[in-house]
């Protein structure tokens, strides 16, 4: 009995050593001819407390009980790319491991994709009955959140306004790891049953320091100027332009934390058979951690929504302006559809819900316009689109390539006022989001337009030259 033929009949491969030593064991008792190895060794696998006193097969039974059961031998299951021209191959390495999950049903890649830890940043996935946390992302409940603004558009331009947008930018926001306001916020959020998890009790009172804030990388806060080139009755808006208030943040460490202690937890339960999965590691929704997790998930949805409610109250009061309409969206995130008749896990991480009607925000970068779309309910991507342009260039990478006293100045040249960002972030490092929104045009349709004007991120470090 060789290897492969072990392979054929399920054995995993650190249990070879052991099973062909229980064969020879068999054989020298003169007893091998009896056994039908087949059935065997199915039921050892199965069910391997029931062999550790075997005469022959006790050590196979004890690596099988270490490892986790019976393999279960299958090929990834297919995907579809939207803007495969664009994709980098380790992002599909990544993907195709995803979808050999042992419980995936579906999966599909957008255009923006770049690679992440375990899923692409793009990546959708279905699963049964499971969830995946490094494929819902760090930052739990990433989103973006659109309020238009009862402002008249011409002030976005006047030169003796400026101060007053600047003003409420710079005091009604706080960006970077650890920012918090000098005062607590209020938001109902704050008022839910944060002892769900150990890790959400624990962290309650640092989420309440960061609430109403951003975090580092892509977040962001901006005026901008929406356009509609025709009455929307869905977004309650008459054709026109207006100044509208852009963000884009998620449930900052708290979210982090749930995430890190959550997969932590998954890898540790993870059979031996699947340990190179990794940052894939699941929970399933059967078990305590895993209901567990989907708690604690949905309570920093919640919170992650009251964080830009927050930014967008303090921001539009100390600018003096009323919202008068909106759209936001999570996208890094899982939720329970139906997709092929049955209920499934979709995780988007780093994509936006696009179920038919949906209304949706897909940023493009500081100085490239963010899209309101409306989702068309394509099945092939599990209902869903890109949740941005995409990033084409590494931070370490555009830190070497681009000063950002040039490319700010550039900036003001094309109209737009950055009062805080880094090279890490220049429209460079992304993929055009002209291009990135053609590739989807089956995915969602364009309600309207956004092009940012003034424009606050975390700093990098890096200085303006005057």
């Amino acid at each position: 009995m060789n290897s492969r033929q072990l392979e054929k009949m399920g054995v995993p491969a650190p249990c070879f050593k052991a099973a062909i030593a229980g064969i020879q064991s068999a054989s020298k008792a003169g007893e091998l001819r009896s056994l039908d190895l087949g059935s065997l060794f199915a039921d050892l696998l199965a069910n391997p407390d029931n062999y550790l006193t075997h005469p022959h097969f006790s050590q196979m039974a004890k690596e099988a009980a270490d490892f986790g059961g019976p393999v279960e031998v299958r090929e990834p299951i297919a995907y579809r790319t939207w803007g495969a021209a664009n994709i980098d191959q380790e992002s599909h390495r990544q993907m195709r491991e995803a979808c050999a999950l042992p419980m995936a049903t579906g999966a599909a890649l957008m255009p923006d994709a770049h690679v992440g830890y375990g899923l692409p940043i793009g990546g959708v996935l279905a699963l049964e009955n499971a969830v995946v946390p490094y494929a819902v992302g760090v930052d739990i409940a990433c989103r973006m959140k659109l309020s238009v603004l009862d402002v008249p558009p011409a002030m976005l331009s006047q030169q003796n306004k400026q101060e007053w947008f600047d003003r409420a930018l710079e005091g009604g926001t706080r960006f970077g790891v650890g920012s918090a306001h000098e005062r607590k916020q209020s938001h109902a959020v704050m008022d839910q049953d944060w002892t769900v998890t150990r890790v959400t009790r624990e962290n309650k009172d640092k989420a309440w320091k960061q609430l109403g804030t951003s975090g580092s990388g892509n977040h962001f806060v901006e005026f901008g100027l929406l356009t509609l080139a025709a009455r929307d009755e869905q977004f309650g808006l008459d054709a026109g332009e207006y100044v509208a208030l852009l963000s884009h943040s998620g449930s900052r460490g708290t979210g982090s934390s749930v995430c890190t202690v959550y997969s932590n937890v998954a890898r540790q339960h993870l059979p031996k058979r699947y340990e190179d999965f990794g940052r894939l590691a699941w929970l399933s929704l059967d078990s305590e951690a895993g209901q567990e997790y989907w708690a604690a998930m949905n309570l920093m949805g919640d919170y992650a929504a009251a964080n830009h409610d927050v930014i967008h109250r303090l921001v539009s009061n100390l600018l003096g302006a009323k919202i008068i309409a909106g759209v936001e969206n999570h996208h890094n995130f899982a939720w329970k559809e139906q997709h092929g008749g049955k209920e499934v896990v979709v995780h988007r991480k780093g994509a936006t819900p696009a179920g038919r009607g949906v209304l949706g925000v897909i940023p493009g970068s500081m100085a490239d316009p963010a899209f309101v779309v409306r989702g068309l309910g394509n099945a092939e991507s599990l209902e869903s689109a890109s949740h941005g342009a995409g990033r084409c260039m590494s931070r370490t990478k555009a830190k070497e390539t681009f000063a950002w006293g040039a490319v700010r100045k550039d900036l003001e040249k094309r109209g737009v006022r950055v009062l805080s960002a880094g090279a890490d972030e220049v429209p460079g490092v992304y993929k055009p989001i002209e291009e990135v929104m053609r590739e989807q045009q089956d995915l969602v349709q364009i309600v309207a337009r956004f092009d940012p004007k003034i424009v606050k991120m975390c700093g990098d470090g890096s200085k303006a030259e005057d």
